[in-house]
Parts: structure tokens; C-alpha cells; sequence
């Protein structure tokens, strides 16, 4: 495609389906046990007077995006509610522009806006993300073509932009049309904090006994899961007692397995998180697992993780930012200060990761060795649009293996119509199955197959079902003052 074509938005449309949690979600500092999905439809018009809608779809994920204590999830829910109307309402006056000119022409005037209503840089982007996505989806749908086909053909216009400087000189369409969708993506299963690893850890009548896995044991069994994200809580005894239950569990695997240490900025500092890896490596219980662990992820809480370098756990095992990953200009910070990887989520823009993917691509040519990388990580994203949406990107990016763990903590499409599930079950056969009367992802050996999402539109067939789905509230935020008596 030589020329992207231009568009404008007609309309955006927001809405919330809640859902409850069949096991409590433990990370960081929270415990989940319901949360809420935002779903996103637009309508936008090409310049030849060509018209189509688009979706995306998202968990409003309270303490992720923003970790302040003071702050409740009611309150977290407005913040990013508060994001996709500022994003909205940027979009909705745009002139017309390509989609990527859409997201580059607002980005920095969205960090700005959110800033000025005390939204950091993370709770700002999700606006944006969402919407970007809606908007490639229904150009998408326009023109015929999957995800992968129109970054192949940059659909979205990705071009050299003054928001990455460091890529003016990186050469991105033969980039585009080198990206290829895989058949299957391996899933990295997440163990919370409050996960049960054997049956005897239930002991009580704590099973939900609903059908599927609880225990780790059952999940290796019932999945065949040979990926693994274990989070730590920051607590040093504590987290080497769990690291060696779960150890006992993955060592009885007799192929080789691979873990992940999520830290969620639960540690000081470098030194902090690299005595424990130290005492890991000195504990015999360990010894496979810390051979079998490929990265270290987001081990530094925010104010400080950007603020130091992490030369001192970087020497032992690869580390990468997460949630620190809040504006275009992060990776290459974390870069300067040893970090070698950054995630890629959904929930925090699909062109901020194909962009990541170019800066790995330049920094490892010019070291001469594949240094710098990215992961593929969760927010809790839900089987239907937004699991889609998330594994068509990581897909496309080469990524091998993704953090999946909606389909573990929450049972099916929960607090969506059945008849939205029957119709994503119909059109991706590949990806989900009927199990116990209920739409479930389907894990096999470990894996996803991803074919069914070679679609037309931004990885699924299917359009919610948002008749019976409530509008999106307006956002509080920020926060009313409290009269006081």
C-alpha cells in the first residue's frame, strides 16, 4: 500500500461489562477477586467515503496502571476512564490523518492533558490504546484485510515521526512486511501469590470445583504448560519458601521448562532484588529453576527503577520494565541503565510495541548479537476481543510465548451473553472450546492456535455483543471534593 489512506472519526462509543474472579488474583499489592472491562466501538469514515466500525476491548485494571495506596480501585477505574474520554475527545475533533498520524499527531498532547489532571504517563496511554486499536480494526474490516496483512501493508501509515526520534533514520516499511504472523503461541502460565501449588494447600474446602484447574500441579496436568511467570512479593523468606514449593512441582517435568520472575516494584532497588536471586542460586532446591529462568521483569518500584542502574541484578539474569514502560521515550532510558528487555501489552498501545520491536532491531544490529528483546505480558485480558486483539500483536511481533492467565482466574467469557460467546466459538474454533456447558480457551500441549485470527479486523471475526452492556460512567476524576459535615 503506498499511500495510507486517511480518515476521520464519525463516533466513539464506550462501555463496561463487570466479571467476578473464580480464584483471588494476587500481585503486587492487591488482591482481586471482580473487576471491569471496557469496551470500546468506533465508526470512522475514509477519505472515499468508505465507512466502518471497530472495537477493542480492555480490564480496567485498578493498581496496575497507578500503585498510589491512597487511591481505591473506584478511583483507579475513573482514572483510566478519565484517559479514554481525553482520547476521545482529541480524536473525535482530529482533521483527517492516517491512523498512525491519528495516534502521533495526539501523543504527546494526551501525556500533557492526562499530566495536568494528575494521570501518569501509563494511565494516560490507555486512551490511545484503545482507541488505536478500534480505529485499525475498522480499517480492517474496510478493506478485507487481517492485522497481519495490514502491517505487512502499512495500513496504519507507520512512518519516521519526531515522537521516536531515534527511528528517523530506520527504514520501516521493508520492517513491516518482514513481521509474520506465527500458527501457535506458547502460554506462559502465571502463579499468583495466593495460587495453591498442591491439593494439600486447599485443605479446608477452598476448591471452586468448577471444572477446571486450581492447584499449579493441576494446571501442568490439565494445560500442559512448560512456560511459567511466578510473581514475588518482596518479601525475601516468604518468596524463597514459595520458589522452592513451586520448584518440587516443575522439577517432576521431565522436558525442560521456563520460568519468569515478575517483581511488580515490590523491591527498592537492584541490590535488593539481586540478594535474592543470590540466595536463590545458593539454594539446592533451586538450582533448575534458576537455570531455567530467562528473565527478571519490573523488580523496581517505579520512582526508583528509572532513577538507578541495574548493573547488579543485570549480571546475573536479563531484566526488563513493565509497568515503568509509560511513554515512548522509556525503553531507551531503561536501556542507558542496563535493562536489555521491555514488554509488550495491549493495555499500553500497539504502536509503542511494533516501535520497541524497531529499536531491538537497530540496538542488536549494532551490537552484532541479540541483546535487547521483548516479552509478551497480561493484564488479565479476557477471552474474546481482547485476548484476540493482544495475541494477534505478540504474534506478529516474533514473540514466542505470552503470559496468559484470564482463562486460569476467570472462568470463560463470565459477565459477557452467552450468545457472544457462542459466536466467538464459532468463528475461532482453533482458539476456544466448549468444556462443562461453558466457552473456554483452548490450551493444548501448552499452546494456542492462532490460525482463526487471520481474519478481517484486528484479530477476531466477531463483533461484541453491546446490546445489553451498560455505557461506560463518566469519570470522576479528578476526584470530586468530599462535603464534610
Amino acid at each position: 500500500m503506498s499511500v495510507a489512506p486517511r480518515l476521520k472519526v464519525l463516533s466513539i462509543e464506550r462501555f463496561e461489562s463487570p466479571y467476578r474472579l473464580r480464584l483471588p488474583f494476587r500481585f503486587g499489592v492487591i488482591t482481586v477477586t471482580e473487576g471491569r472491562q471496557a469496551i470500546v466501538r468506533v465508526r470512522v469514515r475514509r477519505e472515499d467515503g468508505r465507512e466502518g466500525t471497530g472495537y477493542a476491548a480492555e480490564a480496567l485494571g485498578a493498581k496496575w496502571f497507578d500503585k498510589n495506596p491512597a487511591l481505591s480501585d473506584a478511583q483507579n477505574h475513573d482514572q483510566l476512564r478519565r484517559a479514554l474520554e481525553l482520547a476521545g475527545e482529541a480524536y473525535g475533533v482530529a482533521p483527517w490523518l492516517s491512523a498512525f498520524d491519528l495516534y502521533a499527531h495526539h501523543y504527546r498532547e494526551l501525556l500533557e492533558a492526562g499530566a495536568a489532571c494528575g494521570l501518569n504517563p501509563l494511565v494516560a496511554s490507555y486512551g490511545p490504546a484503545l482507541l488505536d486499536r478500534a480505529v485499525l480494526d475498522a480499517l480492517c474490516r474496510i478493506e478485507g484485510l487481517s492485522f497481519g496483512q495490514a502491517l505487512q501493508h502499512n495500513l496504519p501509515g507507520l512512518r519516521a515521526h519526531a515522537i521516536a526520534p531515534d527511528l528517523q533514520d530506520f527504514a520501516l516499511a521493508p520492517f513491516l512486511r518482514g513481521l509474520a504472523p506465527s500458527a501457535v503461541i506458547a502460554v506462559r502460565h502465571t502463579v499468583g501469590l495466593l495460587d495453591p501449588i498442591v491439593a494439600a494447600d486447599q485443605m479446608g474446602g477452598t476448591r471452586v470445583n468448577d471444572g477446571l484447574p486450581e492447584t499449579l500441579e493441576e494446571v501442568v496436568a490439565a494445560y500442559g504448560n512448560r512456560y511459567f511467570k511466578l510473581k514475588v512479593s518482596g518479601q525475601a523468606e516468604a518468596d524463597l519458601e514459595r520458589l522452592c514449593r513451586i520448584a518440587s512441582v516443575l522439577d517432576r517435568l521431565a522436558e525442560p521448562y521456563v520460568v519468569t520472575l515478575d517483581g511488580n516494584e515490590q523491591y527498592e532497588d537492584a541490590e535488593a532484588i539481586a540478594a535474592l536471586w543470590g540466595r536463590m542460586a545458593a539454594e539446592p532446591a533451586l538450582q533448575r529453576l534458576c537455570a531455567s529462568t530467562l528473565l527478571i521483569e519490573q523488580p523496581i518500584k517505579r520512582q526508583m527503577a528509572l532513577a538507578q542502574p541495574v548493573a547488579a541484578l543485570a549480571r546475573h539474569k536479563p531484566v526488563i520494565i513493565d509497568e515503568s514502560d509509560g511513554d515512548l521515550e522509556a525503553f531507551p532510558r531503561a536501556r542507558a541503565l542496563g535493562y536489555t528487555g521491555v514488554s509488550s501489552k495491549a493495555c499500553k498501545g500497539f504502536y509503542k510495541s511494533i516501535l520497541n520491536l524497531a529499536r531491538c532491531r537497530v540496538w542488536n544490529q549494532a551490537a552484532g548479537r541479540e541483546t535487547y528483546f521483548m516479552s509478551a505480558e497480561d493484564l488479565t485480558t479476557q477471552p474474546g476481543l481482547s485476548v484476540q486483539q493482544d495475541l494477534a500483536l505478540v504474534s506478529l511481533l516474533g514473540i514466542t510465548h505470552v503470559e496468559r492467565n484470564a482463562h486460569h482466574f476467570i472462568d470463560g467469557f463470565n459477565g459477557r451473553p452467552e450468545a457472544e460467546a457462542d459466536a466467538y466459538l464459532a468463528a475461532h474454533p482453533d482458539l476456544y472450546h466448549r468444556q462443562g456447558g461453558r466457552v473456554r480457551l483452548r490450551i493444548t500441549r501448552g499452546q494456542l492456535a492462532l490460525g482463526s485470527l487471520a481474519c478481517a479486523g484486528f484479530g477476531s471475526a466477531v463483533e461484541p455483543h453491546l446490546a445489553g452492556t451498560a455505557p461506560m460512567p463518566l469519570a470522576d476524576w479528578p476526584p470530586t471534593p468530599k462535603e464534610t459535615a
